[in-house]
């Protein structure tokens, strides 16, 4: 392996407490590293329009976001393909059959179903549930998040949903499972509702990590992914080493090559300075 490594962070839940500044021992260990000279990215399941300004002013070599599907390397969009509007809608008429509500992430922002907000609003979240953790603190916190009847209908990244009867959301897999990714977040055993999303299997976290390194000429081998949700588990399997958060849930952490610390306990500072990088 190459003595320079390229890193991949999560946001929420990896780098950062969900929608919260990123730490002061966070941002060290960034900065540390690059100037070290190896390459840190974001790679998140945020689209760019809610990747927040306080994570992108760290400062990062570039950003994966929408799961895989954009990619930003320095001041270049090295990728930035949506999924074409009839895909889109003819997920959320699966979707929309078995009860479950979405939410579309698309180039201009987030629309939400106005159940899914109900549900939302309710909804009791589990700590190694960052995704879920998000959402409800973007309602709160008036982040951009707009009704789905202003969806602009132009394609979309990708769709999150959230249910409240697993059984209905296993019946829409003979439609959709063949093409997509189906990602459940973690929940409580006494879980009011469930969350997750569905990501194109063409492009994901794990398939973004290998472009990255074909711009950078770089071998997959010196790749280094900490993720702490299943939406990151495409990434951590393809990475030269997986690093699971503390705070993960026990299925991904079986999956991972490294468990550190958990995000508040500022994980990826400690294990950046365990594997050498600062």
């Amino acid at each position: 392996m190459a003595d320079k490594k390229i890193v991949f962070l999560d946001i929420d839940g990896t780098f950062t407490v969900p929608l919260e500044r990123p730490t002061e021992l966070a941002a060290k260990a960034v900065r540390e590293a690059r100037k070290n000279g190896h390459r840190v990215l974001i790679s998140t399941g945020r689209n760019m329009p809610i990747v927040s300004r306080d994570v992108l002013e760290v400062g990062f070599d570039g950003v994966v976001a929408s799961a895989g599907r954009y990619i930003e390397i320095g001041e270049k969009v090295v990728r930035d393909s949506v999924l074409p509007e009839e895909t889109i809608q003819k997920c959320l008429e699966v979707f929309h059959k078995f009860g479950i509500y979405c939410r579309i992430e698309s180039r201009e922002g987030i629309y939400i179903d106005n159940r899914l907000q109900e549900i939302l609003a309710s909804a009791s979240a589990d700590l190694s549930n960052s995704e879920l953790i998000r959402m409800k603190k973007e309602l709160a916190t008036d982040s951009g998040v707009k009704p789905y009847r202003e969806y602009p209908r132009g394609g979309a990244y990708k769709l999150g949903f959230i249910c409240t009867d697993l059984a209905e959301l296993e019946k829409t897999k003979p439609y959709l499972e063949r093409e997509f990714h189906y990602v459940v977040h973690p929940y409580a055993k006494d879980a009011d509702c469930y969350n997750g999303e569905i990501i194109r299997k063409d492009m994901d976290k794990g398939e973004a990590m290998k472009r990255v390194c074909e711009y950078y000429g770089a071998d997959m081998a010196d790749t280094i992914a900490f993720g702490d949700s299943m939406n990151d588990l495409q990434m951590l399997e393809a990475a030269g080493v997986a690093v699971v958060m503390g705070n993960s849930s026990q299925e991904l952490k079986d999956r991972g090559d490294v468990v550190c610390e958990s995000v508040e306990e500022d994980g990826v500072y400690y294990e950046f300075k365990r594997m050498g990088l600062i």
